[in-house]
């Protein structure tokens, strides 16, 4: 009988997982399960019936890696096991992986923003809501936490902060989050923060916003204003983009309240489309120094949280539409996805989209154990 692989650097940070079977209800080995349903949903498995689909069409390739004294798990066994794996310890080894693989330099942007999984609703219960963490420069989730139905991202974002390393990082939040608390967490990881300031802080917002306009009708900048311009011509599409960082001043509402507030943004963005043309005016908080090139891009960054993971999660995995809804089985199939999108996008031979890479890896058996780090028993 062929044997089991050196276990590679990836499942090693999984292979403690507490179980959270009963010992006669065992008959396949917890990392067995978890590595099926990973390759499963690189390959485009989108719930328990595909995993064990998969695992029976390549038994005799995954006895080559994996041990299956039992053959291949149902999908019952499946989603039981994944409705009962507790979420904060599935993500515990998670977030310790991630740190080992990911390049940490200082100044990378981190978008926190939240997503709901809307056909996860379930007889009363809501549909599940995460918030997550994004690493613009690695490409990397950094986190999830779930939203309790009875609360809301503000509550959850400064418990997620608390689970990752944040030192050396500017934080971006849109505006909800733009909170007291939440910008003191950030501050307490180390972290800077710049913070989508709307009306839901109404005299602030205000106060800030004539300041901006005084700014802009001041043609004699005596350095104190730092300024920045971008131009892009893309599709059609050519879109201005204006940056102005300023000293925060002392005066402005509850200054003393928003910790370590140094600088306050604007971006002016102008698209223009044929002869249509818009134009968009967005203001934050940041506790960053005055500079009007590292501010504009950490906003600019701070899309890439919706642009490649929450559309990636909707077009590529078709998370929007999962109906899985038992137990915990949602919030850690959830963190499935972002593990395997995670995988992909360490994976940077095949220069193609996360797409085109799962199709390939459900082709290529060596190019599915290439983007796991694993490799087949030569027995």
């Amino acid at each position: 009988m062929p044997t089991k692989a050196a276990t590679p650097s990836f499942l090693e940070y999984f292979s403690d997982l507490p179980d959270p079977r009963i010992d006669r209800c065992k008959d396949h080995s917890l990392i067995d399960i978890i590595t099926i349903a990973i390759l499963a949903t690189i390959c485009g498995a989108e719930h328990f019936t595909e995993m064990e689909t998969f695992g029976q069409a390549k038994q005799d390739w995954l006895k080559t890696i994996q041990e299956l004294k039992n053959g291949i798990p149902s999908h019952d066994t499946f989603a039981r096991v994944f409705a009962r794996i507790k979420p904060s310890e599935f993500q515990e080894r998670f977030i310790r992986w991630v740190q080992a693989v990911q390049t940490k330099t200082d100044g990378e942007v981190v978008g926190i923003d939240g997503k709901t999984a809307r056909r996860s609703h379930n007889k009363g219960v809501g549909p599940l809501h995460l918030v997550s963490a994004w690493a613009s420069r690695n490409r990397l989730v950094l986190g999830q936490i779930k939203v309790d139905e009875k609360s809301n991202e503000i509550t959850a974002v400064p418990e997620l902060l608390k689970l990752l390393d944040l030192k050396g990082c500017i934080v971006t939040v849109d505006a909800l989050n733009t909170q007291k608390e939440i910008a003191n967490e950030i501050r307490e990881q180390g972290a800077d923060y710049v913070m989508a300031l709307k009306e839901n802080h109404p005299t602030l917002y205000n106060e800030v916003k004539g300041i901006f306009n005084a700014v802009r009708e001041d043609d004699n900048n005596d350095g104190s204003i730092s300024v920045t311009e971008s131009v892009e011509t893309n599709h059609g599409r050519t879109e201005t983009r204006r940056c102005w960082s300023v000293e925060a001043p002392n005066w402005i509402t509850g200054f003393e309240g928003w910790r370590d507030l140094q600088s306050l943004i604007l971006v002016e963005a102008t698209r223009e489309i044929k002869e249509q043309q818009t134009t968009e005016m967005r203001y934050y908080l940041s506790s960053l120094s005055p500079n009007a090139c590292l501010a504009g891009e950490a906003v600019r960054q701070h899309w890439g949280i919706e642009n490649s993971l929450h559309w990636v999660l909707d077009v590529a995995f078709n998370e929007d539409a999962s109906r899985v809804r038992i137990g915990n089985a949602p919030e850690n199939l959830a963190l499935v996805r972002k593990l395997t999108h995670n995988l992909l996008q360490q994976e940077k031979t095949l220069k193609r989209g996360v797409k085109t890479k799962r199709f390939l890896a459900a082709l290529d058996e060596t190019y599915l154990l290439k983007i796991l780090n694993l490799k087949p028993s030569d027995s």
